[in-house]
């Protein structure tokens, strides 16, 4: 298995501005790249609480840092960064949140987790293997019409339909239950293949993104976020394909530009409720990056800082 690598780590640690004595939360553990990065920048008063949805990553994480009292780690979804920050009394009060949108190399490298078209394992994809919708319960039990949307909009995939007919056909022969079965079916019903891109990339991506919430989660998060830092406090957030890029972007444009009204009404824009400032512009890894670990090559990072 390849040792996990945290894509645009010191850059985006950088935008996160970490005080010593600070309360910092990073959304997505993993496997704690950026956590470990946070906590080497803390002193003995500062704060990090992690969350993440797979029950893997939260075991590692109680084992890593056990010994660690400044760190704390939730078994939820970002989506739910609110309800833990209130539970926690941090409404207001966090200095910093980090997302890293992309999967974690455990799990795109180990096969039992389902999320590879390139290695057999059972078709699964969860992130939360407590959530009861599969990959393989999607492609074996939603309708074309369902399927079709979902390749779409989530994988932006030109041939939706007719993939989404040919594995309606297959599973009437028998159900689809392994990775490379749904890759294979892909594959020989994508008429046009993206130059060193697998056929079934599209679709095993929006699969993932829709079993798992992911851009209703982003979205979730978002809207919250502003609420939960403290003046001053910053977000730094790692998209890793267009449709998040796309929807961290819109936000961070609108809470910087506040409410939007008629050229000709006379508002200050202290009365525009602009509550966000944007850290510099986007950042994207460097060649060297990209060389050693290939999967930073989409990643786009982009930061904020809350105004009021």
């Amino acid at each position: 298995m390849a040792k996990h690598q945290s894509v645009l780590l010191k850059e985006s640690i950088d935008a996160l501005n970490i005080k010593e004595d600070g309360v910092y939360i990073d959304g997505t553990f993993g496997r704690g790249g950026h956590s470990s990065a946070v906590l080497q920048k803390l002193g003995p008063k500062g704060r990090l609480l992690a969350i993440d949805k797979d029950t893997s990553a939260v075991e590692w994480a109680k084992e890593q840092f056990a010994q660690d009292q400044r760190f704390s780690i939730h078994h939820a979804s970002f989506a739910q960064i609110k309800s833990i920050a209130a539970a926690e009394n941090l409404l207001g009060k966090v200095d910093g949140i980090l997302l890293d949108l992309g999967v974690s190399s455990p799990q795109l490298d180990e096969a039992e987790r389902g999320f590879s078209f390139i290695k057999d394992g059972p078709l699964d994809m969860r992130m939360d293997v407590t959530n009861p919708l599969s990959a393989a319960a999607f492609v074996n039990s939603a309708s074309v019409e369902d399927m079709c949307t979902v390749f779409k909009t989530y994988g932006e995939e030109r041939f939706a339909l007719r993939i989404a007919r040919a594995i309606e056909k297959a599973r009437t022969q028998k159900p689809i239950s392994r990775t490379l079965e749904l890759a294979e079916i892909v594959k020989a019903a994508n008429p046009k293949w993206e130059k060193h891109k697998h056929p079934a990339t599209r679709v095993f991506q929006a699969i993932r993104i829709h079993i798992n919430a992911e851009l209703e989660d982003l979205k979730k998060f978002l809207q919250d976020s502003l609420d939960i830092l403290s003046v001053g406090g910053r977000l730094s957030i790692i998209s890793f394909h267009s449709l998040e890029d796309r929807i961290v972007k819109v936000f961070m444009r609108n809470e910087a530009q506040g409410e939007r009204v008629p050229v000709d009404i006379p508002l200050q824009e202290s009365d525009r409720n602009i509550r966000l400032k944007r850290i510099g512009k986007a950042i994207k890894p460097s060649m060297e990056e990209v060389k050693t670990n290939v999967r930073a090559r989409s990643a786009v990072l982009r930061s904020g800082e809350k105004l009021k």
